[in-house]
Parts: structure tokens; sequence; C-alpha cells
């Protein structure tokens, strides 16, 4: 006999409810999901005393057990935190609704017409920490592609995404569209992140969202496919051609302006050629950063803290940074191939043609040329909300929004033929 309080249990009859939502999402009208978006971005304001009541009784519990500064700050919600998730999904509800766009079309010799059409991919399950707005993100980034939600987030934020989720549905339902389209797993249970692994009958994609422990389980675990948001081991060149006032702002930028998200710099590289490296670290020190650094750095700024081995493969998602000399561009993308993770590096250069052969070389979801590297963001590139930024090469890459959230069928339309 089946427990009927068991994480499996739970996630099975989530999953069944979710599947038959994801089916009247799919056949509503853009009006409608647009709405029901507009409705819960109203929602969510609304709420905000409700939201943020429920983030301090949060924040207070992490700040007992010792959480890192840096996941306190993705935690913490103020009235203008709140006010940019509600943004955020109105944003989302403003979007042009990718259902039904036709990829491409051909007329085969027999005269049958085939098309690739955008649809729905299903129920998708996030597992996700820290980040309420993720609650909110991936609601309404699910349900704007005509997609059922389940969303498990981390236990230390379990009581704002408890408040969050809530308003949320009721902007859904005032819709017109089930509760059900978006449930919030309701046991800080680990197990049920592990069902939800298992559940290949009920969910179709998996999203995590988290650190390297939370992803690397996911992909071990899952028996249903998952689209892997990893480590953000992001770099910034500073070539010899570069500007100098614009590497120092490009720099501090890309390390300072955030510390604890996946956009920000952990590895800066210098040109051996560039005129002022001592200038860039002096910056950052002068902000808060502690530098680590290469001997070639130590050499040419005395008293730098010595860079050990695992510095240069860590996401410090805090206030520190590794700083290496390097011999020209091609040496700095020998680097990053060797510890990046594929999620985001800058090239900072006058020189056309070295920027254009760092923006063809570098092999990451996103390469910028003289742009910090904390504009690795979903809204930042137009896309609205984001569900997280795609580190590997299949289906979808970067940031993830709206198209990302589908797939396609084909459809073929006939006049009698057969192949006999």
């Amino acid at each position: 006999m089946l427990d009927p309080d068991a994480p499996s249990t739970l996630i099975a009859r989530m999953g069944e409810a979710a599947r038959g939502a994801a089916a009247t999402l799919a056949i509503s009208s853009d009006a409608r999901r647009a709405a029901a978006l507009a409705r819960a971005a109203d929602a969510l304001r609304a709420a905000r005393a409700r939201i943020l009541d429920a983030n301090a009784v949060d924040v207070a519990r992490a700040d007992a057990a010792g959480l890192a500064p840096a996941m306190l700050d993705r935690l913490r919600l103020d009235d203008a935190r709140v006010e940019g998730i509600a943004a955020a999904v109105a944003a989302v509800a403003a979007l042009h609704d990718p259902l039904g766009q036709v990829i491409d079309t051909a007329t085969r010799p027999n005269g049958l017409v085939l098309s690739r059409v955008r649809v729905p991919i299903g129920v998708i399950g996030i597992v996700y920490e820290s980040r309420p707005n993720v609650t909110a993100d991936a609601a309404a980034l699910c349900v704007r592609a005509g997609n059922a939600a389940i969303l498990r987030g981390g236990t230390e934020a379990i009581e704002s995404n408890r408040a969050i989720h809530a308003a949320f549905t009721d902007g859904l339902v005032a819709a017109g569209l089930p509760a059900e389209a978006v449930q919030l797993v309701p046991t800080t249970d680990r197990a049920a992140v592990g069902a939800m692994l298992a559940a290949d009958a009920h969910i179709d994609l998996i999203i995590p969202r988290g650190g390297k422990s939370l992803v690397a389980r996911v992909q071990a675990e899952a028996r249903v496919p998952v689209l892997a948001h990893l480590d953000g081991i992001n770099h910034v060149y500073v070539d010899a051609s570069a500007d100098a006032d614009m590497a120092r702002a490009i720099v501090l930028d890309a390390k300072m302006r955030r510390t604890g998200i996946c956009g920000a710099m952990e590895t800066l590289l210098i040109d051996r050629d560039f005129a002022r490296p001592p200038m860039l670290v002096a910056a950052l020190q002068q902000a808060g950063c502690e530098v680590r650094g290469d001997q070639a750095l130590r050499a040419l700024v005395p008293g730098t803290a010595a860079a050990e081995p695992a510095d240069w493969d860590t996401e410090y998602l805090d206030a520190i940074c590794s700083v290496a000399l390097v011999g020209g561009v091609d040496e700095a993308l020998a680097h990053v191939a060797r510890h990046g993770s594929g999620h985001t590096d800058a090239i900072v250069a006058s020189n056309p043609r070295v920027a254009e052969h760092f923006l063809a070389r570098c092999d990451s979801a996103i390469v910028l040329w003289n742009a910090s590297t904390q504009f690795a963001d979903g809204g930042e590139f137009g896309l609205g909300a984001e569900i997280g930024i795609a580190t590997g090469r299949l289906h979808a890459r970067g940031p993830v929004a709206l198209e990302g959230l589908t797939t396609y069928k084909w459809i073929g339309r006939g006049s009698g033929q057969v192949r006999g």
C-alpha cells in the first residue's frame, strides 16, 4: 500500500495535477496567459507586507544558522526587491507569445507541406536554492510559455517562497487559469527532490538552480532530462590594447556590483603588456575585494596574497578575486578553457581584431566585448525574467527565457498523399 505522505506519492499527485493544468495552458490564449501574469504582478505588489514578513523569518533563521553573507544577500528581500519581482512578472506578461510560432516550412516534391511549430514542453520541475525571486520568475516564464511548473525551493527560503507562491496563484485564479499550473512542493524533506528527479512519468524537464553540489546531484540522479545551470567561474581579460579607464570601470562592476550572483567575475586576466595592472589591483582592493595573485602578478604588485591552484577553479560568490598575468589573448583563452565553467567571459580591448578573435574562440554561453559580465541576465538581454543561464550545448544556452521553455512539433498538411 502506498504511503500517502511519502515524497514519491506527493510528487506523483502533484505531477498528475500539473499534467492536467499543462493541457489547459497549452490551449489557452495568449491574452489569457498574459492577463494572468499581469494579475499575478498586481497580487505580488498587494502582498508586499506579507512577503517581507515571511522573508524576515527566513533571514533570521538563516543568519542564526551561519549562512554565508553572499547567500544571505540572495535570500534577503526589501521593498525594492519585491517591486523588482513584481515588475519582472509584469515584463514577462508583455513579451511576445512564442507558442504557435512557425520555425520553418518546406513543401516536399509530393506536395506535402511540413512545418515546425513551437509548443510547450509540458511540466517543468525547478529545484533551486536561496533566491526567493526564482519562485516568481520561474512561475511566470513557465506559464507564459504554456507550461505547468512544480517548484522546489531551498529550505532557507521556505516562508518567502510560500508567500510569493500564494500571491502568484491568486493572480492565476483571478484570470481563470488553474491554480495547479504552478505548485510549490510543501515539504522541506530532501527526499522530495529525489522524487522529482525520478518522476519521469510526470515531469518533462528538470532545471536546477543552485550551487555545484545541487547541480551535481540532479545530473547524477535524474531520470528526467536536465537543463543545467552550472557555476559562474567568469573571467575578464584585459588586453594590452584596452583603455585603462574603461578596464577599471568594467573590472570593478564585474566583480563588485553584486558579488553573490552567477554573473560576477571571479578571475581577472591581465595582458603582461597592459600598461597599468597595479591600478586594476588597487581599484579592486580599495573597493573591499581580496585579491589573490599568481607569481607574476605578485612580483609586480608586492604584498598581494598568493593564489592557490584551487582559486582558479573557484566560484567565490564573495568579494574575492583571483588575478593572473597572461601573455596575450591566446594564453587568456587557454586559461578560460582550462578553468572556466562556460558561463560568461569578457574581453576589454580597443583592438577589434583581438576582440573578434576572443569572441570567436571563447566557447562560453555568453561572450562579451567591452562590457561587464554582470550583464549575464535575461532582463538585460531583453528576454524578461530568466529561469537560469544554461551552460550546456543542447536545447538552450545562455539566458533561458520563453523560447528556451518550448519545444516544437512537426505539422504536415497534405492533399491525399500516400507512400504506396
